[in-house]
């Protein structure tokens, strides 16, 4: 995906068949070459693709949030169903804006301001609109 491959140029995709990305050798693989116990999931179908995964790296006892937001169902009531399913199995939810703003940590971080600033202006609605509000109205005395 080119939106995904310009801003992580060295990530390295991973190549499978099967539904459940975990049940993946070389997936699961690079997941635990990581020594994390901690993962981020989201993907295009909360039903098969994103809940298949999570609910095995859960019963090996990974800590795995779930970006509820940036994930996709066939319909909104079977991804909320897929959503409710990870939740009870012990997966945590969260949302794109949240994620981003965790690693963003605070305004002050000015490596990663204008970007993050720039993504949350487009896509977060009153939220972006005030960050610019305030970018071009106030001005410190």
């Amino acid at each position: 995906m080119p939106a995904i491959r310009s801003v992580l140029p060295a990530a390295q995709p991973l190549e499978r068949r099967n539904m459940n990305s975990w049940e993946d050798d070389g997936v699961r693989a690079a997941v635990q070459a990581t020594q994390r116990r901690r993962l981020l999931v989201s993907g295009l179908l909360t039903e098969a693709c994103v809940s298949f995964p999570v609910l095995s790296a859960l019963t090996e006892g990974y800590e795995v949030f779930v970006v509820a937001d940036a994930c996709g169902g066939i319909t909104a009531t079977s991804h909320e169903l897929a959503l409710r399913r990870m939740e009870a199995a012990g997966a945590r939810m969260t949302s794109w804006i949240q994620v981003l703003l965790e690693f963003q940590r605070d305004w002050t971080r000015h490596a990663t301001y204008d970007d993050a600033r720039s993504i949350v202006e487009t896509h977060g609605g009153g939220y972006g609109i005030g960050l610019a509000y305030a970018r071009d109205m106030i001005k410190p005395t």
